[in-house]
């Protein structure tokens, strides 16, 4: 199922947001997915870029969109993963012109949001203090590899030094006594994510504190103390024995089985996270581990790992994944097939939940020249709300996309003023 787009004009006025107005200084994927979310729930987001570049992600690839023949076009899909519902304005913020413009979008914004390295933007005078100087009710949210403060402020930061710094990377991977074993990095940006998903409540928090102060303020967020964060029970359970966690695959190091097992034709995943569950998965299978002393708990699973998980490993190839899957989710025992990313989305539940969203970049279908694609599929947003749901705008845009036509409606710039800033290559 692939949802329709864009959304009517009357269900895009109801998002969550939409009386918010956002400056979206920001590149690459912390800050814009901070506001694509923004977006999602009905924000106006006005993406300022360098005319003729753009966002870094524009290039990064392959993968690349296929054009109108199906050849490969110079256009990366990464782009479009964290910028749906925006608009495009290319800015030269090296120039005062651009300068100018920018403060005066921000004039009338609610939300900044940039993720340039500490300091960067005070030269151009688009920092804090000279913005809030202009729009004290503006909630100004930064976004750096390790914060404002601290002997590491001025260090440029990137998702995967994070994952190694922050010891994220120590407990990814095969354990150390297994082939193959050594640290990884998550296979997607996690830490960027997360930081975006931070950032995006930390932005609502501010709003909720401006509703009673009539003030903004400044957010400090930073990839590190993000990555600090996400280690969750690890760092806690380190911070309180002092035992430090290593790496163990698949496996879980406070529950039993909860892992990948070997199937007769490839392999399942059993997440058992409670004793009833697994008496369910012991009667489905026809054994009486449930009633041994060693696994009648999850404690004592854990204390026994190595024997439990290689009788488990001996039974779980007596059958295929799909007849494991069909047996236990009669019985209300987690498991599932470990899929690729093209078996997810084919996956009849993902399929119901309207996850694969396409959308026109041109809505009438003609591609201006130099333009080479129009559809752009994305995945859609998982924030569901049922009174103000997340809408559907604009398609990922094409580098300057709406440059005039913001300028024209939050500036009021007439056809001369534009064509004076053309001419100075302002945009």
């Amino acid at each position: 199922m692939t949802a329709a787009a864009p959304a009517s004009s009357d269900t895009a006025r109801t998002g969550a947001l939409s009386h918010l107005r956002v400056l979206d200084l920001s590149r690459v994927l912390a800050g814009p997915w901070c506001t694509q979310n923004l977006a999602d729930m009905g924000a106006d987001v006005i993406k300022i870029e360098k005319p003729g570049e753009g966002d870094d992600t524009r290039h990064w690839g392959p993968p690349f969109f296929g054009d109108a023949l199906g050849d490969a076009s110079a256009h990366a899909c990464y782009f479009a993963a964290c910028n749906r519902n925006k608009r495009s304005v290319t800015v030269d913020m090296a120039t005062p012109e651009g300068q100018a413009i920018i403060r005066e979008l921000a004039k009338d914004s609610d939300i900044v949001v940039e993720n340039f390295k500490t300091g960067g933007l005070q030269r151009y005078g688009l920092d804090y203090a000279s913005l809030a100087a202009l729009n004290p009710r503006l909630i100004y949210c930064s976004v750096t590899g390790f914060g404002h403060t601290g002997p590491y402020a001025p260090r440029a930061g990137y998702d995967l030094l994070i994952q190694a710094m922050s010891g994220l990377m120590s407990i990814t991977g095969r354990a150390d006594s297994e082939p193959g074993s050594g640290p990884l990095r998550v296979g997607v940006a996690v830490i960027d994510l997360f930081t975006g998903m931070y950032a995006t409540s930390a932005i609502l928090s501010a709003l909720e504190a401006r509703h009673h102060t009539g003030r903004g303020q400044h957010i400090d967020m930073a990839l590190l103390d993000v990555a600090m964060a996400v280690l969750a029970n690890q760092g806690t359970g380190f911070l309180n024995t002092g035992s430090i966690p290593g790496r163990q695959g698949n496996t879980h190091p406070s529950v039993v089985p909860y892992q990948d097992f070997p199937t007769a034709d490839g392999n399942m995943l059993l997440a058992i996270g409670n004793d009833g569950q697994f008496a369910r998965f012991c009667e489905a299978a026809g054994v009486a581990w449930h009633q041994d002393a060693r696994f009648t708990t999850n404690a004592g699973r854990v204390i026994h790992r190595v024997e439990m998980v290689t009788m488990m490993s001996e039974l779980t190839v007596s059958r295929s994944t799909a007849d494991w899957i069909a047996l236990l989710e009669a019985r209300a025992v987690p498991c599932g097939p470990i899929n690729n990313i093209h078996q997810a989305f084919e996956d009849p539940q993902v399929q119901a939940r309207g996850l694969r969203i396409t959308q026109q970049r041109y809505p009438d279908g003609q591609l201006p020249q130099g333009e080479c694609i129009n559809q752009v599929v994305t995945t859609a947003s998982p924030l569901r709300l049922s009174d103000t749901p997340a809408t559907l705008r604009y398609a990922p845009p094409a580098l300057g996309q709406h440059t005039e036509e913001v300028l024209r409606e939050r500036l009021q710039l007439d056809a001369a003023q534009l064509q004076a800033l053309r001419e100075k290559q302002v945009f």
